[in-house]
């Protein structure tokens, strides 16, 4: 499976004040305020560039995400997202190797059904050590999708 680091999620209670404290402290760029809402998990968030590196800082609202910032608290970071230039061609390499991929709320996912509300197609591998997860992103359309994050912002 060909994949390239994409990102780190990170959990934060107020998304504006991490958003400013990274854009201060390494004259970050920050994208507009995106909000995810699917299957009970409701997330706002940002991505923050420096450089060539990002991150994304996501500030839960509802869902198993919540819980895990309730628990785990301030600067979480509960995923690693890599980019793949065939999303399919990923999904059916996961099913050969025996892993069924999931949705973000840890649901069995067709490979019909890898739309993702930020227009991006996406699998997310089961949870294998605690709350640590994997998402993987078709490129092409993670990147229009950065680049659309971050237009309005000039």
């Amino acid at each position: 499976m060909k994949l390239k680091f994409s990102h780190v999620d990170v959990l934060v209670m107020d998304l504006e004040v991490a958003c400013a404290y990274y854009a201060d402290l390494f004259n970050a760029k920050i994208s507009k305020t995106l909000v995810w809402e699917r299957g009970g998990l409701h997330v706002r968030y940002a991505i923050v560039m420096f450089g060539a590196e990002r991150f994304m800082l996501v500030q839960p609202i509802s869902g198993g995400l919540k819980d895990l910032l309730d628990v785990k608290g301030d600067g979480t970071i509960y995923r690693h997202c890599y980019s793949t230039p065939d999303i399919e061609a990923a999904y059916e390499e996961l099913i050969i190797a025996g892993v069924q991929p999931e949705d973000e709320n840890g649901n069995p996912l067709a490979k019909s059904n890898l739309q993702s509300p930020s227009g991006a197609r996406i699998i997310w591998l089961p949870k294998r050590f605690e709350n640590f997860s994997i998402e993987l992103l078709e490129e092409k359309e993670l990147e229009a999708f950065i680049a659309d994050a971050f237009a309005e912002i000039a």
